[in-house]
């Protein structure tokens, strides 16, 4: 069973990429990832490094402080 955290910081990652109208696609071919593996991330099975939650957040143009709002 997932995190709650993990399960938060995934729905923040998948609302956000949908915002900027990006494929799960996108987002892995830029941050060198496979499909799935954005896909566990946004559902929560695997947990996001620091270091690539911060890639994301580069990416999409967030302060990584946005996964963590509302929590």
């Amino acid at each position: 069973m997932s995190h709650p955290v993990d399960l938060h910081v995934g729905r923040k990652l998948k609302q956000i990429r949908t915002l900027r109208r990006l494929s799960q696609t996108d987002v892995a071919r830029k941050l060198d990832l496979s499909f799935q593996q954005i896909q566990k991330y946004e559902i929560g099975s695997n947990r996001v490094a620091a270091s690539r939650m911060y890639e994301h957040a580069q990416l999409i143009e967030v302060p990584p402080a946005y996964f963590f709002k509302c929590l």
